[in-house]
């Protein structure tokens, strides 16, 4: 807490058990003399400020913290007890001593005691059910607002864990591209390296950021087609087509490359057979429609490579929950030829982190 607000809640503390007390001296005057009634108020303010700021202060907060509030239960019962034993003691023999209103004996007082005691326990309960009521609000918010902060930077934490894992990869892929392209086409090699220039700056300056523009996207994936065209050359019949009408439509950086990586990584290569991926990404009313579709010969390559539907596909699983929770709709089919991808999501609803 800021110091200002520290000091304000000072102020208000002294000010409310000012107040009460002066409440108290108002309602004692009229039964008894002003020094009697001004003793009293003074004395029962002091032992309830007293009372409750270590009720408050003290075991309610490390009760919380540990968890434990039937053992706060039962000191705040002992603390109320204590509290109207007090006030008894006070309204006995500061009040009825002075007027000679006592027996001599002080077995004989008990009775007054216990009446005092008796009636104390609704004011002592109040007072400390309502200093604790306020406490634990005030430090159930407090840790609530801790848990959350706690929990975006867990989020955060895994979001940029799932990022690095797509990257790495990624980067692998077209660097042994290129390498391959060196030892045939030299002047191939050289466009796909500034290809892959504009993709490793985009990844650098851009992909850092939890949402990045959705144009600007689309043209990182663009350069992953056209560098995966280039490499398969004629084995793959290759289409795409991009048309994203909201240019100030965000997304969460390098979220649907693992679609196109896999596409591309398991399209059919059976010899005689010319293999296809088909990919369209639409825009409309801050809403993204993305379709991806390759050819294939067994669905079982996808889970001897990378387990279940792919460590991509597994992670962008867990991006879609963390990032855009309630706000998307994935789904994934396959028969035996084709290998569908469908992914319908809500850019105005994303979870920004």
């Amino acid at each position: 807490m800021t110091k200002p607000f520290v000091l304000k809640e000072h102020i208000f503390t002294f000010l409310f058990w000012l107040v009460f007390t002066f409440v108290l001296w108002c309602n004692f005057q009229t039964s008894t003399e002003k020094y009697l009634a001004m003793l009293q108020a003074i004395i029962i303010g002091i032992g309830s400020f007293t009372f409750t700021h270590f009720l408050t202060n003290k075991l309610l907060p490390k009760a919380l913290r540990a968890k434990k509030m039937k053992r706060f239960l039962i000191q705040t019962i002992m603390v109320i007890f204590l509290l109207s034993l007090i006030f008894s003691f006070i309204f006995t023999y500061l009040e009825e001593f002075p007027k000679n209103h006592l027996p001599e004996r002080f077995v004989d007082h008990l009775p007054i005691l216990w009446q005092g005691f008796y009636m104390s326990l609704p004011a002592s309960f109040l007072i400390n059910g309502s200093a604790c009521g306020i406490k634990f609000y005030k430090e159930h918010g407090r840790i609530e607002r801790d848990h959350i902060l706690l929990q975006q930077a867990h989020l955060e934490n895994q979001l940029k864990l799932l990022q690095d894992q797509i990257n790495p990869h990624l980067v692998f892929n077209i660097m042994n591209h290129i390498h391959i392209l060196m030892k045939t086409d030299t002047q191939l090699a050289d466009f796909l390296l500034m290809k892959f220039s504009d993709i490793l700056r985009y990844q650098l300056y851009h992909c850092n950021q939890p949402l990045v523009p959705l144009d600007k996207e689309v043209e990182y994936l663009q350069n992953l087609v056209e560098v995966e065209k280039l490499r398969w050359g004629n084995e793959l019949d290759v289409k795409a087509s991009w048309d994203i009408r909201n240019k100030k439509a965000d997304i969460a950086p390098l979220l649907l490359v693992p679609f196109i990586e896999n596409a591309f990584k398991y399209v059919c290569r059976l010899p005689g057979h010319k293999g296809y991926v088909k990919i369209s990404c639409t825009e409309e009313n801050e809403k993204l429609f993305f379709y991806v579709e390759n050819s294939y010969t067994d669905m079982t390559l996808y889970k001897k490579k990378d387990g279940a539907g792919g460590i991509g596909l597994q992670n962008v699983k867990k991006r879609l929950k963390l990032q855009y929770p309630d706000s998307y709709d994935l789904k994934i089919e396959s028969n035996e030829q084709v290998y569908t991808v469908t992914l319908t999501l809500e850019l105005s609803k994303e979870n920004e982190q």
